[in-house]
Formats: C-alpha cells, sequence, structure tokens
C-alpha cells in the first residue's frame, strides 16, 4: 500500500485504505466500574494487549484507564518483530499489519568514503535470516496498532474499550481483600475509588504504580541525545527505502527506518555528546536543528525535508527494576503477587533496535494467560510469581544488548588506509571507535534476538525442567516459542502454518507427532496417548460443561499420507463433538505432505522430529513449548507432574484469590 504521499494524517490510527476514515467512537463519560477483577493502568501497547487478551473472556471483569485525554494519535516506536507478528496472527489481525506496513527486507551500512570523506555503502545483509519466522520484521505507525488493539478489544465477547482521562492517584494493598485502587479524572478531579484482585501498571517509565510499589529503575544514562524525526524528504541518497546506519566521519550517525505507506521515513540522529551532569531536557533543542545536523551528516548527497509528521528528543539510557510485582524476594515463598508492572514501567532502554514497544507487548503476553487461568479458576496463584521472574531475565538481556548496540551507534568509525588506521586514528579514537565491518558483524549476529526469537524461558511451573526427551523434538526447543511450520489439514487438504491455530485464547495445547505406527491402530502409541488424554487428563482439568478442548486442544500430525488415514476412524480427542449442537471439528490433523501449488513444510525433518517414535510437545497459551515428552506412559507420567504442578483439578478451585 502507498499512502502518506502529501503528508501524515491529524489521526495516524485510522485505516489508511479508507477514504473517509470512520470516525471514533466518543469518550465514554459514563461512571467507572467500583469492582473489578483486573484494572489495567496506561493504555500503550502493553496495556492494550492484556485488555485484548482478557477481553476475549465475557466472565471477566476488565477495566483499563489511560491518563490521555484520548487514544494516540501520531507514533512513537514503530517497529515489529517478527515474533510480534506471530502473537497479532494469535490475536487475529496480523494480516492487516502486514498489508499496511513496511517489510524490512534488508539493512544497508553507510560510512566515511576511503579518504575520510563523504560517505560510500560498506555492507548489505538480508534483514532476517532464512526459516527464523513465516513472517518477517515490519514498520507501522504505533497509533495505528493502538487502533488495532482498540478494533480487537471492542470486538471480542466482553466488548472492552479504554476509559480515557483517568489517572491513578494512590493505591493500598490489603493483607486479604481485594486492591483499593484511588482513581482521578483528569479533566475535573473527580476522585472514584475502584477495588480490584490484580492491577496491572502499565504506565510508562514514570509509572505512578511502580512508585506506589517503592520499586526503583536502577541503571544509567549514556549522556548521549538522539533525536527522532519523521520527514517526507527529498533526496540523492540511494538507500532512503532501506533500513540503513550510517556512521558519518565527523559529525555523527543517523539510523533510517523507512516507514509504512511507501514514502515517510524516520531518522534517528544522534546529537552531541553531554557532560555528565548535562540533562536533554535543559538543551533547547528543535526540529530545525535534527535537520541541520541530518544534512551534515548525509554530506554530500541533498536532505531536503518537505513535510515533518512526528520529531522528538531523547536520552539514551538502559534501567530496570529488581522485580515486576509486588512481592519482594523474601517474601516470595509467603505470598503470592497481585500487582504488576510490565513494559516501560520496569525497563527502559534506546529505540536504536526497535525492541521497546515488542518486549512490552512480550511481557503482556505472558502474564495475561495467567491471570486468565488463576481467574477463572484453571490455576493456583503461584503461577503468577513466574511472570516476574521470567520476564525480568529476558529485559536484563535486552538491557546488555541495547547497551551494547547504544554504544556502537554512538561510535566515530575506525578510518582505514591500505587496511590499518592511521597514526592519528589509532592515537584519538582506538579506545571509543568502532570498525564499520565488526559493527555489520555484530548487528547480523544478534539477528535473532532482534527479531524476537531468542528468548528462552527457564524452567518453572510452566515449563518442564526436564531435557530428557528433547531429542524426539530437537526443533522445538523447551522454553522457546512454538516454530510454526507449514502442514497439511487432514480433512480438506488446506496448507496450514501450524503454529496458527494456536491463538490468543487461554488454551493449553498438546501436538501429538504420529511415529511410524499407524494412528488407525489402537495399539499405535498415538492412539492409546489420545485415549489417556481423553479419559484422565482432559476430564480432571475440564468443567463438565465445556467444550472438551476448552483447557486442552488436542492436535496431531501423522507422516502418513492423508490417502491412508479415514479421519472418521481416529479417535474422539481428535474428532470432538462441541458447541451446543454437537457438532465435530475437523480441523485438528494435519499431515507432513506436499501442497498443490504452494509446496511442502517437512515439519518432521525441519523440526528435527523423530519418526521412528513421534512426540508430545506441550505448548502453553502464550506459545511457549513447555515440554517435549514421547508418545507412551512415560509422556503421561510427565505430563501429570507438570500439569499437577499447577493446575487445579474439578472441585479444587481457588476462584482466582491470591493465597497469604
Amino acid at each position: 500500500m502507498q499512502y502518506h504521499l502529501n503528508g501524515l494524517p491529524a489521526d495516524a490510527s485510522v485505516d489508511p485504505s479508507l477514504h473517509n476514515p470512520v470516525l471514533k467512537r466518543p469518550i465514554d463519560t459514563s461512571p467507572l466500574p467500583t469492582e473489578v477483577d483486573v484494572l489495567i493502568i496506561g493504555a500503550g501497547p502493553a496495556g492494550l494487549l492484556l485488555a485484548a487478551q482478557l477481553s476475549r473472556f465475557s466472565s471477566l471483569k476488565t477495566l483499563i484507564i489511560d491518563a490521555k485525554p484520548s487514544s494516540l494519535a501520531q507514533g512513537q516506536a514503530d517497529g515489529l518483530q517478527c515474533r510480534t507478528i506471530e502473537i497479532f496472527q494469535a490475536f487475529g489481525f496480523a494480516e492487516k499489519v502486514l498489508k499496511e506496513a513496511y517489510w524490512v527486507n534488508e539493512t544497508t551500512f553507510w560510512s566515511p568514503g576511503k579518504d575520510g570523506k563523504g560517505l560510500m555503502r560498506t555492507g548489505r545483509i538480508r534483514d532476517t535470516e532464512e526459516g527464523l519466522s513465516e513472517f518477517p520484521h515490519v514498520i507501522l505507525n504505533q497509533a495505528r496498532l493502538h487502533g488495532l488493539w482498540e478494533e480487537a478489544m471492542a470486538g471480542n465477547e466482553a466488548g472492552l474499550k479504554v476509559r480515557y482521562g483517568w489517572g491513578m492517584k494512590g493505591l493500598r494493598i490489603p493483607e486479604k481483600e481485594d486492591i483499593e485502587v484511588e482513581v482521578e479524572k483528569i479533566e475535573g478531579g473527580e476522585v472514584q475509588t475502584i477495588m480490584a484482585k490484580y492491577v496491572v501498571g502499565c504506565d510508562g517509565a514514570r509509572s505512578p504504580v511502580r512508585q506506589s510499589l517503592g520499586l526503583e529503575m536502577k541503571g544509567d544514562f549514556a549522556n548521549q541525545g538522539w533525536g527522532v524525526l519523521d520527514a517526507l524528504v527529498v533526496t540523492d541518497f540511494p538507500d532512503l527505502r532501506l533500513k540503513t546506519a550510517i556512521h558519518s566521519a565527523n559529525d555523527g550517525s543517523i539510523l533510517i527506518i523507512p516507514r509504512e505507506g511507501g514514502y515517510l521515513a524516520r531518522f534517528y540522529i544522534e546529537l552531541d555528546k553531554m557532560e555528565s551532569n548535562e540533562r536533554l531536557s535543559s538543551k533547547n533543542i528543535t526540529a530545525a536543528d535534527l535537520i541541520a545536523r541530518a544534512k551534515k551528516i548525509f554530506a554530500p548527497y541533498t536532505f531536503d525535508v518537505k513535510h515533518i509528521g512526528y520529531w522528538n528528543k531523547y536520552e539514551v539510557g538502559q534501567r530496570l527494576t529488581n522485580h515486576f510485582d509486588n512481592v519482594p524476594a523474601v517474601k516470595r515463598n509467603a505470598l503470592n503477587p497481585r500487582v504488576f508492572i510490565a513494559g516501560d514501567a520496569c525497563h527502559t532502554h534506546s529505540a536504536k533496535a526497535g525492541q521497546g514497544m515488542n518486549v512490552s507487548m512480550n511481557d503482556a503476553f505472558n502474564l495475561g494467560w495467567k491471570l486468565v487461568s488463576v481467574l477463572r479458576g484453571q490455576a493456583d496463584p503461584k503461577l503468577l510469581h513466574t511472570y516476574s521472574e521470567e520476564r525480568h531475565a529476558i529485559a536484563q538481556l535486552l538491557i546488555d544488548f541495547d547497551r551494547e548496540i547504544s554504544r556502537q551507534f554512538a561510535a566515530k568509525p575506525k578510518s582505514k588506509i591500505n587496511g590499518t588506521n592511521t597514526a592519528a586514528e589509532a592515537k584519538e579514537t582506538d579506545k571509543d571507535a568502532v570498525d564499520p565491518a565488526l559493527f555489520q558483524e555484530y548487528f547480523t549476529r544478534q539477528g535473532r534476538f532482534m527479531a524476537g526469537v531468542e528468548t528462552t524461558y527457564k524452567p518453572s511451573l510452566a515449563t518442564s525442567s526436564s531435557t530428557k526427551h528433547q531429542h524426539l523434538a530437537s526443533g522445538f526447543e523447551i522454553g522457546t516459542r512454538f516454530h510454526s511450520a507449514q502442514v497439511l489439514r487432514l480433512a480438506d487438504a488446506k496448507l496450514v502454518q501450524l503454529g496458527h491455530v494456536m491463538e490468543a485464547d487461554g488454551r493449553w495445547r498438546i501436538v501429538l507427532f504420529g511415529s511410524t505406527q499407524s494412528p488407525l491402530s489402537a495399539d499405535s502409541a498415538v492412539s492409546k496417548t489420545c485415549a489417556w488424554l481423553e479419559k484422565v487428563l482432559v476430564p480432571r482439568y475440564t468443567p463438565p460443561n465445556a467444550d472438551v478442548d476448552s483447557i486442552f486442544d488436542v492436535r496431531a500430525v501423522f507422516q502418513q499420507p492423508r490417502a491412508e488415514l479415514n479421519i472418521s476412524d481416529l479417535p474422539e480427542v481428535l474428532l470432538p463433538h462441541k458447541g451446543e449442537l454437537g457438532i465435530q471439528d475437523y480441523e485438528k490433523v494435519f499431515t507432513d505432505e506436499a501442497s498443490y501449488g504452494f509446496g511442502f513444510g517437512e515439519i518432521y525433518k525441519t523440526r528435527g522430529i523423530d519418526c521412528e517414535r513421534g512426540a508430545v510437545v506441550v505448548v502453553r497459551p502464550d506459545q511457549y513449548v513447555s515440554a517435549v515428552l514421547p508418545l507412551g506412559e512415560e509422556g503421561w507420567d510427565e505430563m501429570e507432574t507438570l500439569f499437577s504442578g499447577f493446575m487445579v483439578e474439578i472441585g479444587k478451585g481457588t476462584n482466582g484469590q491470591a493465597t497469604h
């Protein structure tokens, strides 16, 4: 899609394909509810994802408030990792994002010319390595993303919408009763008290929720200022529509991020280094200053700004809180958490690698299903400890990565003559300068991390500590996200990305990969496993009046050709009767075969499935691999051990109340 030719609209959250965009709903001025299950404070990417997750459950009372007078009209962040698009697929709007967004296919690197003057392209790399994800790395205005999240929330079972114009004034956590939150209407000063079982602060770097918990952001600033400029420009620089890192000889660096629509581009512009006692906020930097600096860096290429859609300035800093909930380490064995923080409220960093918005949404995706499970009485509240344990470790990796890549972006390039540094270069800048080739190599090496697929959760209540059977499915590493692959649906020969059946609906997935034995044989390991699931595990945790797959969504992939498999002969758990009318679900079973015209996924080969023995892959509701197990009794025992560690059997519910 091409759009924004004549400038950005006043509100970039609306669908750009519409000539007459649908007007936003008027701000809701009705009274706030006084009692809720979850109160979300802050409607940024993390808060909106969490609200969209919770809004899928009409039985849960969720309220999301934000101090801003209305929804975001112009974006701040814009980079969306491959992993983030996988999450969007789980929520049902990945296709919209892919249609509207800029796809980052290549990254180029520019450094001073051989004589130290001008600029020359020194490298070109593929942005995302082959096979990393079925989705690309893309760029889309954060305001538009907010609009998509709000559409998803409004269309879900609970019909949730953000209550703008309300901020948190105070928070009190009683020993046993619900949390008491005092909120204030920004315009008019009206104060209201809300009682909530759980509170989640997604309220930014100055988070009032974090402050109310007494949590401190620890870290430092790099004494380095940057400007960000979204603009329509006319230039003879050839790589304007490629993600490009430019290191000039003496005037700083620029990172170019082409924006959606085909015309707009974002420029991260390095400003002068500051003294240790200086702050960027004290400097009177204007958009004109950013343009002047950009022209120097681009020289001898022209840089003529025709329209500015957005600009800002910021300091590079990496800061992190000790933990992401209200329970300090010394009390974690005695108390379960009830107040959480996510996103910028608990970790901040630079914008260079496009991580902030993505990591924030992954925080919320990790927490959302756990809150749902606890509030619906399916899981013990102790499961909620795993949120801070898992996400704090990831945030620390991000901080370390961001510190290094920010240093390399801001460093002067080492100039070379005949392959060696000049004496003056070596003396003056050897300590802080960066070799352009090494910068490119580091950028390439960190590709998996920047794509969001490097996350590995350590063993916990929700993730098995046993790697004894990992070899049965080596491509589905325990603790990593389920890496999708193409399969063929048995019922209708349609190609399907297996990961796309794992929607953001709070369910666990148990994926059976059949062995060389025919799954139609009652003596096969897969048939016996299906019988155990149907008679033992599923009824143990599934409410009697719920669909059989409402807690555990059992799927199967077989290596036998579909011509040899009669779907009606498969076990009941793979062809379940569902809904009010008891209609059969024909979309549970797949084969590893070539499609008609769209290739062959070869999932057994590409994901290292043991063809002889098969495997069971247990996947968490946030799409991370919880366990890899064998078909048969040994696998059943380990599955029982895993789920009994935190799940609540029918008739033994906790009603979502934290244990003290």
